[in-house]
């Protein structure tokens, strides 16, 4: 079973590293709380595909699927096992 918490941080910190936003809880709806517009959500798709390494296909998902980091790191879990995506964070640089 994929840990949707660690996904849920890696989630945070795309967050913080491409819209400068600290998301203050896994469950808070982000539409509704304005933290992100639509062209935001585009940009985060775009993120967790190259961050998670599959590709998301639109007819798979939902609006509600994206509105909270939970929901999100659900999504994730459930598609990237699917698509045979490595969910686990990419190796440092001073690993290798």
């Amino acid at each position: 079973m994929t840990d949707t918490n660690a996904i849920i941080e890696r989630l945070g910190a795309v967050f913080v590293e491409s819209f400068h936003i600290e998301v203050p809880s896994a469950d808070l709806d982000l539409l509704e709380s304005g933290i992100l517009d639509s062209f935001q959500m585009v940009q985060l798709l775009l993120e967790v595909e190259q961050r998670f390494g599959y590709r998301i296909k639109l007819e798979d998902i939902e609006l509600d699927d994206l509105r909270t980091l939970s929901r999100i790191a659900r999504l994730v879990a459930v598609n990237g096992a699917a698509a045979g995506a490595a969910l686990a964070p990419p190796a440092s640089p001073a690993a290798a």
